[in-house]
Formats: C-alpha cells, structure tokens, sequence
C-alpha cells in the first residue's frame, strides 16, 4: 500500500482475531516484522489473550506507519480477521464503516455485514495446503493480497525467517494460496462493482 505522501503520516491498523492456539500472535509479529525490517515501515505490535492456552481469546494488533507510532494500539481497524464467531462479535465494532473484514467461513456463520470477505480459510491449509496448523500463514497471504498493507516479498521474507527449521516450503504454500484466494476475492468484488 502507497502511504499517502500528504501532510499527515500514513497510519494502517489491524486487528487480527480469534482464539487461543490459532497462531494470530504470531501473525501479527510476523506481520509487524515484514512491515518494519523487510518494507522500511514503522510498526507497532500488541496482543491480549485470555487465561487458557488454548480456545480462549486471542488478539494481535498492528499499526503500521510511514512516521514514528505514538499510539501502538488500534483505534478503528482498517482491517479485522475473525477466525472464529467470537472473535467477530467481539471485534467487529473496532473496524471503520469503510474497513475489509475477512472471516474464515468455516468458523463464522453469523457475518454482520455483506460486505465481508468471507474465506475458508481453516479448509484451504488443510486441503490445499495439507496442514491445519498453517491457516495463520493463510490468512496472511489473503491479507496481504487484498490491502497491500505490505509488500509480498516482505511478508514471505517474514515468515520465512520465522519458520522452523524443515517448514520452509509449507509456509511458502501457505503464503502463495491465500495470495491467490486474496487474489480471486479481490477480482470477483471489483467485477462486483462494475456490474453494478
């Protein structure tokens, strides 16, 4: 994404959501990280989860600026994943009129608005990817390709850097099918628009 280059700093925020065990803390650091070391961007990243380790609530917040980030935390999000029904009542009130919201289809039934992106993600890491554990990395590609908030290049060299050891080229087909599901998303709402 093209900061605005007007007189006020460029400010992108994030929240990404769901729960415990879904690896959004991660996301969001490796989120953070493409934007600050790969994209030359300031970046802040903050999370809050609950007491159980896993299943309870999880949210990861980045800013992304082209200045220095005097508030690290999320004001209105720009844009919110929702990776589970939960994580999308509780956080839809924090996204702008305006704003993307992305949900994995397989976990949120009850969307409260029509203009959501509505994506399988769990379904594409385990199917198309072949392991449930990289929906994160899914959903990160699917952000990407439809913000742009980061360039491509810096989020793969993100995750790259923070993969384990042997799980290179899993990450990678996880970053190159969300692009592409980000990718066809993108297609069929701007075809939406010209229709109508």
């Amino acid at each position: 994404m093209d900061p605005s280059g007007g007189g006020s700093p460029w400010r992108y925020e994030i929240r990404l959501s769901g729960l415990g065990g879904q690896g959004l803390l991660l996301a969001g650091r490796l989120l953070a990280e493409a934007a600050a070391l790969y994209d030359g961007l300031y970046a802040t990243q903050t999370q809050s989860y609950g007491p159980e380790s896993r299943g309870g609530d999880s949210r990861s917040d980045v800013v992304i600026s082209d200045a220095p980030i005097d508030y690290p935390h999320v004001i209105q999000a720009d844009l919110l994943l929702a990776m589970s029904q939960m994580a999308c009542d509780r956080n839809y009130y924090s996204l702008k009129r305006d704003g993307i919201l992305i949900v994995d289809a397989e976990q949120v039934r009850h969307v409260p608005t029509n203009r959501a992106f509505l994506v399988p993600i769990s379904r594409l890491a385990r199917e198309e990817v072949g392991k449930a554990v990289v929906a994160n990395v899914v959903a990160l590609g699917i952000l990407v390709a439809l913000s742009g908030v980061v360039s491509r290049r810096a989020i793969t060299e993100a995750v790259l850097a923070g993969a384990p050891r042997g799980t290179e080229a899993l990450n990678r087909k996880a970053l190159e099918v969300g692009f592409r599901a980000g990718e066809e998303l993108r297609a069929s709402r701007s075809s939406e628009r010209k229709a109508g």
